[in-house]
């Protein structure tokens, strides 16, 4: 086991816990130590739902550890089918629990509760996060769709003459990035396509509704992450086609479209008239060239990360530096998506791993998570988050959907205005002697980690470094110093690292200023 201050993903019965979260008319009885309760506040107060999570937990102590935790596991159990009423239970161990091997299904089944109890076997030490969201999805719909019946793959499906053509869209779970609003937001696309939304599930879904699955048209996995297992099972059971296209961004949400025309039958030009989306005008305008070609760091889950690839090479006309992500499942499409842009993918879930590739790189914006945001500002580089997982900023109460045609809108605000912010930064920068202007003001985007008036003549703050020992060793003249600072902070840390490679090359123990130009010149060949 490694201990860590930052995790990407939680256990897999936290995911276990966004999807009863998410649904209606479900509860979760969870076996677990009293601690573990913590899970509770992910939704309350960074989500900021109104209710708790649907979840009872036998919050057994230390104590309990010498008599029967089982029956504890029982009393639960029926306490809360007594209390909640719900239309179905979900039955499952924590990490720590999982440790007793209580069984909580087996228990469960003995109580012969009136209600459908779907018992999950989620391995804590072994799977993370969107794997137990995933599996609990699952088996919930295997549980609840199948009991409807099966129908071939080759068997044709009939509707009505003259009915819409109906689709389930399928992952979007509590604790979401955003998956409120792309629900609207595709909700609308389908519309305006003459498609019906027939279930979208978990998210507000109840078990009479996954009983309901198969009686679509096909499925949209939204997130696959979440929903390729059951979408893959509904596909083999019930023979609904697939739509795996994510819209995110203008070329994939245009290709959504056209995907789900073929499938269904429909006119796509309901949905593609007009001027859908200001993205494509605002990243060929005059004030979004100097954009063009800048270099940016992406990484988050694999969802996320490959769609925003492919809009930031393709709609913005950035230069991808680095990908990676913590979805281990899916690393054989994110290494498929880094060759393409002739990088290296970065898999992992470790935090430090992802810090070190950042200050190598020295990017000029930082697409992530709400660990990669703590990174790019404590390195002073503009970022925007794109991936759970996130901070209860990333849950707006404006309508801030990532996918479909406003998806893209929101989009260029969010990734352009942390560089547009820099260039005003580097504008102020230019002009420090004008009487207007002085170099203790804060960068506004950078809060109070930015240097103040009285701490202007310090050295910069230390970042992480690849330097060898011999190159961190190396001193910088007072005036070397100063002249540093004429470089715009987005690439000061970069320019930093240049030159003390430069003078270690060159056998120079003490930076002056003629260093510091000779390793531009050197750098800019």
């Amino acid at each position: 086991m490694k201990l860590t201050v930052w995790t990407y993903e939680g256990p897999p019965h936290v995911g276990a816990m966004r999807v009863a979260t998410a649904m209606e008319g479900l509860h979760y009885v969870l076996h677990a130590p009293q601690g573990d309760t913590y899970a509770d506040l992910l939704f309350t107060m960074i989500e900021r739902r109104s209710k708790r999570p649907p979840v009872t937990y036998t919050t057994f102590q230390a104590r309990d550890l010498g008599s029967d935790t089982a029956e504890l596991f029982k009393t639960a159990a029926r306490e809360a089918y007594e209390r909640f009423r719900p239309q179905a239970m979900i039955v499952g161990s924590s990490c720590t629990a999982e440790l007793l091997q209580d069984d909580p299904g087996g228990l469960a089944s003995a109580l012969a509760l009136p209600i459908p109890v779907i018992p999950l076997d989620l391995p804590s030490y072994q799977k993370k996060e969107n794997w137990g969201a995933a599996e609990t999805f699952y088996r919930l719909v295997r549980a609840f769709a199948g009991a409807a019946g099966q129908r071939s793959a080759a068997e044709p499906r009939e509707r009505r003459p003259g009915a819409r053509p109906r689709c389930n869209l399928l992952g979007p779970t509590a604790l979401g990035f955003r998956h409120r609003d792309d629900v609207r937001e595709v909700t609308d696309l389908l519309g305006r396509m003459g498609v019906d939304v027939h279930v979208v599930a978990p998210l507000g879904a109840t078990p009479a509704d996954l009983a309901r699955l198969g009686e679509a048209d096909f499925n949209v996995a939204l997130y696959p992450e979440v929903a390729n297992v059951a979408a893959q099972w509904l596909k083999r059971t019930f023979g609904q086609p697939l739509v795996a296209t994510v819209p995110i961004g203008v070329g994939a949400t245009r290709d959504f479209v056209d995907e789900v025309a073929r499938v269904a039958g429909v006119d796509p030009a309901p949905a593609l008239a007009g001027e859908p989306s200001r993205l494509p005008w605002y990243s060929h305008s005059v004030d979004s060239t100097y954009l063009t070609g800048k270099r940016v760091f992406i990484f988050g889950d694999a969802t996320h990360v490959l769609a925003a690839a492919r809009v930031a090479a393709e709609e913005f006309g950035f230069t991808v530096a680095g990908l990676g992500t913590y979805s281990r499942e899916f690393a054989r499409e994110v290494r498929e998506a880094a060759r393409a842009h002739d990088v290296e993918a970065l898999i992992t879930d470790d935090y430090l791993e992802v810090e070190a590739a950042v200050a190598d790189l020295q990017p000029e914006l930082v697409l992530g998570t709400q660990m990669e945001r703590h990174v790019a500002k404590r390195l002073g580089i503009p970022c925007a988050v794109i991936s759970a997982p996130v901070h209860v900023q990333d849950y707006p109460a404006r309508y801030s959907p990532q996918m479909g045609f406003e998806g893209a809108n929101v989009l260029f605000d969010t990734w352009v205005h942390p560089l547009m912010m820099g260039l005003e930064e580097h504008l102020i920068t230019m002009f420090r002697d004008d009487f207007e202007f002085h170099d203790g003001a804060a960068p506004s985007h950078l809060g109070t980690a930015a240097l103040r008036a009285d701490r202007a003549s310090e050295p910069e703050p230390a970042v992480p470094s690849r330097l060898s020992a011999d190159e961190a060793a190396i001193g910088w003249a007072e005036e070397a110093e100063l002249e540093l600072r004429k470089v715009p902070f987005f690439v000061r840390g970069k320019a930093r690292r240049n030159t003390e490679r430069f003078a270690h090359e060159q056998g120079v123990g003490l930076i002056t200023v003629e260093t510091l130009y000779d390793a531009k010149a050197h750098f800019s060949r």
